[in-house]
């Protein structure tokens, strides 16, 4: 049976920064149709909770992937199923070109999710082993801020395009899709990091599989990585609709600013791990995460614009010092072998995270309103975010016992 390892070090030092820009180009495409969606009702015509399914199906894409062929790239390489993904976020962009009806629209979100499932894991541990041996902290920081960079990017962009631009719904997908060719040039000249690896047509489904060493971190690493991800879909299919109805912002560039300064929180609060370290680092994540579920409740019972984008600053930053601890948990516990896939097995949580809680505020809109709904939402991520920091603290107390 084949060894498949990683390879050694990396024969370019920014080989990993370049891998970093494919990810990130990559789930700009996942976020890009969020300022947006207004006009697609204007031009459709469908309900609030048709947002909120139309955006999980995106989720669901993302889950079914990583279920399937999470770990695929730990056997047949990064780089084919990389370029693989890029190829189905060049096909959603063609789908949301064409977009006229809620079943285009779940296509193009599918295919979205597709591209993005295959990225997650597989670019995360893509970058990790790109990176020269002294920069391997800096390069777990410059997957997630690729990561949640990208997230953010989406927004902002399609809703200046959208706002200052002629065809506000063809714009920012032509754009997007410029981005992807240039992503695929950089993925073609960068180094395979599997030794061993199979050909592409060998590959077979497998669900990610977490070793032994790894079943420790991963259950509160993946709590945490389920309530942050919860905040962030929240922003990124409701948000838009709230903003509009409950304080009557309609400038999609303002719309797409105030969704994408939760992914640069993220990206931020990603920067003070290295000081408290992987494990403090989630923990805390989910304390600040649970101040940035406070205001939202604060700003959907109150209609006050300072305290939602507060809410998206401070809750951004939870959910970025969560991850980036999560990921770095489970990277450090993985047998090279196994670390796609272990990856993988953690964003299935996360992505669960976004799909579940955005379809339940999308089911409670209708009897409830949408603010009453979001308030419920914030309950709900508030209790399971408490309760993964007691879990947290009750495993430190238990290991510094022993």
């Amino acid at each position: 049976m084949t060894d498949h390892r990683t390879a050694g070090p990396v024969v370019s030092p920014v080989g990993y920064l370049l891998a970093a820009f494919a990810f990130a180009v990559c789930m700009t495409g996942t976020t890009l149709p969020t300022p947006l969606y207004g006009l697609y009702q204007e031009r459709i015509g469908f309900s609030e909770l048709t947002v909120t399914v139309v955006f999980a199906v995106y989720a669901f894409g993302v889950i079914g992937v990583l279920l399937l062929v999470g770990n695929v790239s730990d056997a047949v390489g990064r780089r084919p199923v990389l370029v693989f993904g890029l190829v189905g976020a060049a096909c959603s962009a063609v789908v949301f070109l064409a977009a006229d009806s809620v079943l285009l629209l779940c296509l193009g979100r599918l295919l979205s999710g597709l591209s993005a499932g295959v990225f997650t894991g597989t670019a995360t541990a893509y970058v990790l082993e790109l990176a020269p041996p002294g920069r391997r902290g800096r390069a777990g920081f410059v997957a997630t801020a690729a990561n949640m960079g990208g997230l953010g990017c989406g927004p902002l962009v399609a809703g200046l395009l959208s706002q200052y631009a002629p065809y506000p719904l063809v714009l920012p997908f032509v754009a997007h899709l410029v981005l992807l060719a240039a992503a695929f040039g950089v993925l073609l000249r960068l180094p395979e990091t599997v030794v061993g690896a199979r050909p592409l047509r060998t590959a077979r489904p497998v669900r990610p599989s977490l070793p032994p060493e790894v079943r420790r971190v991963f259950v509160p690493a993946g709590i945490a990585a389920f309530a942050g991800f919860s905040l962030l879909g929240l922003f990124t299919s409701v948000a838009p609709a709230f903003l509009a109805e409950g304080l009557d912002v309609h400038n999609r560039a303002a719309v797409g600013l105030i969704v994408s300064s939760a992914f640069l929180a993220s990206t931020l609060g990603q920067l003070l791990v290295p000081r408290l370290g992987t494990a403090r680092a989630v923990p805390l994540g989910c304390l600040v995460l649970i101040a940035g579920l406070a205001l939202l409740a604060g700003s959907l019972a109150w209609a006050v614009l300072a305290l939602l984008v507060s809410a998206a600053l401070v809750g951004g930053a939870g959910q970025g010092m969560g991850l980036r601890g999560a990921v770095g948990e489970v990277a450090a516990a993985s047998p090279a072998e196994h670390r796609g896939g272990a990856l993988s097995a953690l964003f299935v949580v996360g992505y669960f995270g976004i799909s579940i809680p955005v379809i339940g505020v999308g089911l409670l809109t209708g009897p409830l309103g949408l603010a009453h709904a979001g308030l419920v939402f914030a309950a709900c991520m508030g209790l399971l975010a408490a309760a993964s920091g007691a879990y947290l603290l009750r495993l430190a107390r238990a290991g510094a016992a022993v």
